[in-house]
C-alpha cells in the first residue's frame, strides 16, 4: 500500500527521531572525544530533518502541498570525513572501543533501514514530495558511508570507506 503524503512525512520523522535519540545516547556514553564530536554532530544533523520534516508536515496540513526549502547538512560530506581522517589515522587511540563499536553498528543499522525507507519514498511520491525525500536519501547514504567509515576504522577490519587498506596475505 502505497503512503499517502502525510503518513510518509510521519513516518519519517518517527525515523529521524529514533536515529537521533541514538546519537544523542552515544555522543553521552562515548569517552573519546573525537567520537562524542561526530555523534554530536550527526546528532545535530537528524535534530534538523527533524525541524524540517515538522515544518513540510505543517505546510501539508495546512495546504496540502509542501514547498521545497534548501535542506542543509551540518554534517561533511563523506569524502571531506575521508580525507580528515586519513591524516588523522596515525594519531587516533589504540584503546579498546568496545561500546563505540556497538553504537556504530547499532547507528549503521538505522541509518540503512531510514535510507531504505527514503529510497522506496522517493519511488513511491510524487512531485515535490520526491524531491524532499530524495534530499533526504543524499543525506542519509552519506550518514552511512560516514558511520560505516567509522566503524571499520575502530574494528580495525582493514577497510576505510569500502577500500582495503593491507592485506594480511
Amino acid at each position: 500500500m502505497i503512503m499517502t503524503p502525510e503518513e510518509a512525512i510521519q513516518t519519517a520523522i518517527t525515523y529521524e527521531t529514533r536515529i537521533r535519540d541514538l546519537y544523542h545516547d552515544a555522543a553521552a556514553s562515548t569517552q573519546d572525544p573525537k567520537g562524542v564530536r561526530v555523534f554530536g554532530l550527526l546528532a545535530e544533523d537528524e535534530q534538523r530533518h527533524l525541524d524540517y520534516l515538522n515544518h513540510k508536515l505543517a505546510q501539508w496540513r495546512d495546504s496540502g502541498s509542501i514547498r521545497i526549502d534548501d535542506l542543509a547538512s551540518v554534517v561533511p560530506s563523506a569524502k571531506a570525513v575521508r580525507e580528515g581522517m586519513a591524516s588523522l589515522k596515525q594519531t587516533m587511540s589504540r584503546e579498546d572501543r568496545t561500546d563505540e563499536k556497538r553504537m556504530l553498528a547499532k547507528a549503521l543499522e538505522v541509518e540503512v533501514e531510514t535510507s531504505r525507507f527514503y529510497e522506496k519514498m522517493v519511488d513511491e511520491m510524487e512531485d515535490d514530495t520526491r524531491t524532499m525525500f530524495a534530499r533526504f536519501l543524499e543525506i542519509e547514504n552519506e550518514h552511512v558511508e560516514i558511520v560505516q567509515a567509522e566503524l571499520d576504522y575502530v574494528s580495525r577490519t582493514g577497510y576505510w570507506f569500502d577500500i582495503k587498506e593491507f592485506d594480511m596475505e
